[in-house]
């Protein structure tokens, strides 16, 4: 069972049909597990999930299906302030 559903991120990406439901599941389950790995907490282990969380999911959902390969071409591309990593760093659990 995935933190979000296909409906909640295609509410977040303005997309109303049907098509790409399939290929939307596999990114939000991409997501989830790679939030999962940097956090060396899984997400469907936690009582709840914080809400920040939660959007951290819908933003690499969305940035995954948008930017379906690993080049851009003619773009020019900058990180957002407050994207992903500002959300999920501060639940990690740090140790040095």
């Amino acid at each position: 069972m995935t933190i979000i559903s296909v409906e909640d991120a295609k509410a977040h990406l303005n997309i109303t049909v049907d098509t790409d439901d399939a290929l939307l599941s596999g990114k939000i389950e991409a997501a989830e597990a790679w939030i999962s790995r940097w956090l060396e907490t899984p997400l469907a282990e936690m009582a709840e999930v914080p809400a920040d969380l939660k959007e951290a999911i819908r933003l690499l959902v969305g940035h995954l299906y948008e930017n379906r390969e690993a080049t851009l071409v003619g773009i020019t591309a900058e990180e957002m302030p407050f994207g992903i990593w500002d959300i999920i760093n501060q639940h990690r659990a740090w140790s040095f």
